[in-house]
């Protein structure tokens, strides 16, 4: 059954305006996540606000209790575990389905939790 749907679209030349904030990057990854290249970070970025909005986008979530990692063949999964783990487990979530894209300056990502 399908408990949340999550999309969100991140212009890639706006995120790296924003990126230029050395203390945003600090705020929104992990140190692992911060070694791509903007493309992927937006992606990254899209792909939390994604579970966010999945997730009911409920107060006191950190950011960094998610990370956006990938398996040995490319596919994006999530790494979470407080306030994310919280949510996940109190929504009764047992996978979370995520997808993300680039193209044309936009990236965008999409999330589908189910219990």
């Amino acid at each position: 059954m399908i408990v949340g749907i999550g999309i969100d679209v991140c212009p890639v030349e706006r995120f790296a305006t924003a990126a230029e904030n050395e203390r945003l990057l600090a705020r929104l990854f992990t140190p692992a996540e911060r070694d791509s290249s903007m493309n992927r970070m937006a992606g990254r970025f899209a792909a939390k606000e994604a579970l966010a909005k999945a997730l009911g986008a409920p107060q006191g979530l950190s950011w960094h209790d998610v990370e956006v990692r990938k398996d040995e063949l490319g596919k994006p999964f999530f790494d979470y575990h407080g306030s994310v783990a919280a949510r996940v487990a109190e929504l009764g979530i047992s996978t979370v389905h995520l997808s993300i894209t680039h193209d044309a300056g936009i990236a965008a990502a999409v999330v589908v939790c189910e219990a």
